[in-house]
């Protein structure tokens, strides 16, 4: 994508904001960033683009200057190389780095779903410049994969199927890409009436690309492989987030009655990795910043400008 298709795009979805359009860290980075104040990095989650924020960033602009990327292999952001493996790790240093060519040196992360992962992982690596996380979605990935059974394979097949050994799964979902994403955002969406018809056909048209398919498989190759052990490592060792974290869930994700197994609720299991943890549940399902974005901006704002005083200008 060019940087005119980069500029239609920030029209189409963000009025007011700016193209991103640039290198760093090995990538070059696609998305919009837009408002004033302290800085705050949006990262979106599988199988969306940075546009499954269009309904968050109007209400946080006012108050923040937001960054929203597509991930690295995503939409439209292109790595100049697939190897070595673009773990957790290795996106959340080229974020870093296109923060700073952006010129900021402090920044708030909030992540959903893939984008959570990767937000976790940049606070733990960077946790001089990550000043707080906010986690949509998911808990730790180590944690999640404790808590697998049958059921639990069965809801997130994905997983396991794009983390299968290349190219396997890059040839399978060749055969038809619009009837796997269609239901995987249907399943995540509870129905994709409610994702309007741009916006699902801009996430028809990334995933029709063979490289972003590609490097979805790797996001879940790395997850079950790369990140687990250095997940493993934290836990080990005692590591923990050093920033304040804030957790939203979705209740029909998350009921009470099923928390139990996975190890707690997800502030419980958060706790384990940070010292000050807050959260609440939103009423809509797995795609958050779609399903219920009124929810997601009343819960997030407070809590990021509680810290927004600590923050540097």
């Amino acid at each position: 994508m060019d940087e005119t298709s980069d500029a239609a795009v920030a029209a189409d979805f963000y009025p007011g904001f700016r193209p991103i359009g640039m290198e760093a860290g090995g990538v070059r980075f696609a998305g919009v960033t837009g408002g004033a104040g302290p800085a705050v990095l949006l990262l979106h989650g599988y199988p969306q683009t940075h546009i499954a924020w269009r309904r968050i960033a109007p209400g946080l602009a006012r108050d923040f200057t937001l960054v929203i990327p597509d991930l690295p292999g995503y939409g439209a952001s292109r790595p100049a190389a697939m190897t070595p493996r673009w773990t957790k790790r290795r996106v959340g240093t080229a974020l870093a780095a296109l923060m700073d060519r952006m010129g900021h040196d402090r920044f708030a992360v909030v992540g959903h779903d893939r984008g959570a992962r990767v937000g976790y992982r940049l606070a733990l690596d960077q946790p001089d410049r990550v000043t707080a996380y906010a986690s949509l979605a998911v808990i730790p990935t180590l944690d999640a994969m404790a808590s697998v059974d049958h059921r639990y394979a069965a809801k997130a097949f994905h997983w396991f199927f794009l983390s299968q050994e290349a190219d396997l799964p890059e040839r399978l979902l060749a055969a038809d890409p619009d009837a796997f994403i269609d239901a995987a955002l249907a399943r995540m969406a509870g129905g994709l009436e409610s994702i309007e018809p741009d916006a699902l056909d801009a996430y028809r048209t990334a995933f029709r690309d063979p490289a972003v398919r590609h490097a979805m498989c790797e996001d879940y190759r790395a997850a079950l492989d790369d990140d687990l052990v250095q997940d493993r490592e934290d836990a080990a060792s005692g590591r923990r987030l050093q920033c304040p974290v804030h957790v939203l869930w979705p209740a029909k994700e998350w009921p009470v009655a099923d928390a139990e197994p996975a190890g707690g609720t997800p502030v419980a299991i958060w706790s384990r990795w940070a010292d000050r943890v807050s959260g609440a549940s939103t009423s809509g399902g797995h795609l958050q910043p779609e399903d219920a974005p009124d929810e997601v901006i009343g819960s997030l704002k407070p809590f990021l400008c509680r810290k927004a005083a600590a923050w540097p200008g």
